[in-house]
């Protein structure tokens, strides 16, 4: 297996693990207040939604794209 494919699985395991954490967030006090008050969630959970997404999305591109061609 190419390196590039199991940094692709590892990047994308932690993009789904801040996905999950993201949206475990967004049920808290907090961050429905700030949703009801302000119309969006807080800074901090913005970017595990966010940045899980994007590390989802490019590691399920590098497991799919990173290997080798012979």
């Amino acid at each position: 297996m190419a390196m590039s494919r199991v940094l692709g699985a590892a990047l994308l395991v932690i993009g789904v693990l801040l996905l999950v954490f993201g949206m475990n967030a967004t049920d808290k006090p907090v961050e429905e207040l700030s949703n009801t008050f302000l119309g969006h969630y807080t800074d901090q959970t913005m970017w595990y939604l966010v940045g899980g997404g994007a590390a989802a999305v490019a590691g399920f591109l590098m497991v799919l794209f990173g290997g080798r061609r012979r």
